[in-house]
């Protein structure tokens, strides 16, 4: 994200940045600028220079994890640097991670400003990106409980995944035999679960509304990520910038229907349970006790809600069952494995279910692997210092901005054994009981957890159940394997890549 920065710049600008920069040095010499706060000299910081902070020294083409990762063997797993103005921490390691998200999770609870989230959340009126604040908890204990009032932990969400993993099972099975690429019908599949969860919708493939909400996400997340530069300097959204027009377009594609459907959901609202996301969130905000303004949740509080869970719960898990199905045509071995696991703890004559979980050690394993060595989020999102803090003894002040390296911490070779090999087993202990290790942490830990970590983790599970018991995958007659490198947006994703699968002998429809 940072490293071909300068190289996107229009040519007029990049002229005008120079001289900026040229005069911005000049003062330097004369002594430092003040606007940059001092960094404490206990944490090594990169070398860095007026307005362009270490950007200079941030070169090499890398993706921010493995630049991160590289930087870490030279100035140690807690570092520093400045992103343009602003002094940020980086932290590699699993124990500085715990103490940056747990240990002081409310030190370090805040969220920056930065100009493309903002216009993505309307001010940070969402969970994710949402500074910490008073009305920034009410809004997340609201959204918690209307996860609880519509169902989470009882059978309504299980159905409703169930329903979209029977539609997937059907178009992945018509293939014929053919080699194809699978990430369009995962997709759809995870974009369906969402939908029905969010606004009671459920679409055949090929539905235009089913189109529209995937184009518009798919659009979000392939332009936010070209936003980096303006978040850093705010000033350059006076600039053309062809990334920043689409995001707003598909911004306003979103809220257009997601409007449209809360106002459907307010003209439709009864007494009765819950029909959806929309209805809990509508039922909890009418409940709340008035208060001032500043500590109301508004109706851009219940859109952007529903808009952070198509933004955070389709691309994320799609991208994790992608990673997984990717490892499995690398690993048939595991594949075997997994589908053993299968036909003796369920076998061919009903549907899983979230209750078979506990006998399935070994899926649950594979799908932590698909995490661990490919987190769709490699870093963070930034957090931000609330108070004068610490990290690992080192001092740390109010308004440092600390970035998480998860791709570091997963794939650190003094707690992972070859971490770069696709190993279920290793959650797995000496008598076959399943085990977590404490530097896995897929949804982050403490104030900021994921709030949809039970959601991600009932689609994951299954989904990977149903389709290795349903059917087999393999790669395509003379194709090379998926490329694992992955390509780095929004989310780590994976190149695309072609499979052909069977259906298994021994599946007999069961309950649908």
């Amino acid at each position: 994200m940072f490293t071909r920065l300068l190289s996107s710049l229009p040519p007029p600008f990049l002229f005008t940045l120079l001289v900026f920069v040229a005069a911005a040095v000049v003062l330097f010499l004369v002594g430092r600028p003040s606007s940059a706060p001092p960094a404490p000299r206990s944490i090594p910081c990169l070398p860095w220079l007026p307005v362009l902070g270490s950007l200079p020294w941030l070169g090499g083409g890398l993706p921010p994890h493995l630049l991160f990762s590289q930087l870490a063997r030279r100035y140690g797993s807690l570092f520093a640097l400045y992103l343009g103005p602003h002094y940020t921490v980086v932290v590699n390691e699993h124990q500085h991670a715990r103490e940056v998200l747990q240990q002081r999770g409310r030190d370090f609870a805040g969220r920056p400003s930065m100009f493309t989230t903002d216009l993505l959340t309307r001010g940070g009126k969402d969970i994710a990106f949402s500074d910490d604040s008073p009305l920034w908890k009410l809004h997340r204990r609201l959204v918690h409980n209307s996860f609880t009032l519509f169902g989470e932990g009882t059978s309504r969400l299980q159905d409703i995944v169930l329903s979209s993993v029977d539609s997937l099972c059907v178009e992945l099975l018509s293939g014929g035999g053919r080699g194809f690429d699978p990430s369009p019908a995962v997709t759809r599949a995870i974009t369906n679960v969402v939908c029905t969860l969010v606004f009671s919708a459920t679409y055949r493939h090929g539905d235009a509304e089913l189109q529209e909400v995937i184009r518009y996400n798919d659009g979000i997340v392939q332009t936010i990520a070209g936003g980096g530069l303006v978040d850093i300097y705010p000033w350059m959204k006076v600039f053309p910038n062809t990334s920043l027009r689409k995001l707003k377009d598909c911004i306003n594609v979103r809220d257009r229907l997601l409007t449209r459907k809360l106002e459907e959901h307010k003209a439709s609202l009864s007494d009765g349970d819950p029909r959806d996301l929309l209805d809990a969130l509508l039922k909890g905000q009418a409940d709340r006790s008035p208060g001032s303004e500043d500590e109301q949740i508004t109706d851009d509080h219940v859109l952007m809600t529903a808009a952070e869970a198509f933004g955070a719960g389709v691309e994320t898990t799609s991208t994790t069952l992608l990673w997984i199905l990717a490892y499995l045509l690398h690993h048939p071995e595991v594949q075997g494995r997994v589908q053993e696991e299968l036909d003796e703890q369920v076998g061919g004559g009903r549907a899983v279910s979230a209750s078979d979980r506990g006998r399935l050690p070994y899926l649950d394993c594979v799908i932590n692997e698909g995490m661990r060595i490919r987190p769709v989020s490699p870093v963070l999102i930034p957090h931000t210092a609330m108070t004068h803090s610490s990290i690992g003894g080192h001092s740390v002040s109010r308004g440092t901005r600390v970035l998480v390296n998860m791709w570091s911490i997963h794939h650190d070779p003094r707690h992972w054994d070859k971490p770069d090999l696709f190993n279920p087993g290793r959650f797995l202990d000496d008598q076959g009981q399943r085990v977590t290790p404490s530097c896995f942490l897929p949804f982050g830990a403490g104030p900021r957890v994921c709030v949809g970590e039970s959601l991600a983790r009932l689609e994951l599970f299954l989904f990977l159940s149903s389709l290795l018991q349903r059917m087999s995958f393999r790669q395509p007659d003379g194709a090379p394997p998926p490329n694992l490198q992955g390509r780095l947006g929004v989310v780590l994703q994976p190149l695309p890549y072609k499979v052909v699968i069977t259906p298994r002998e021994g599946w007999e429809g069961g309950a649908k």
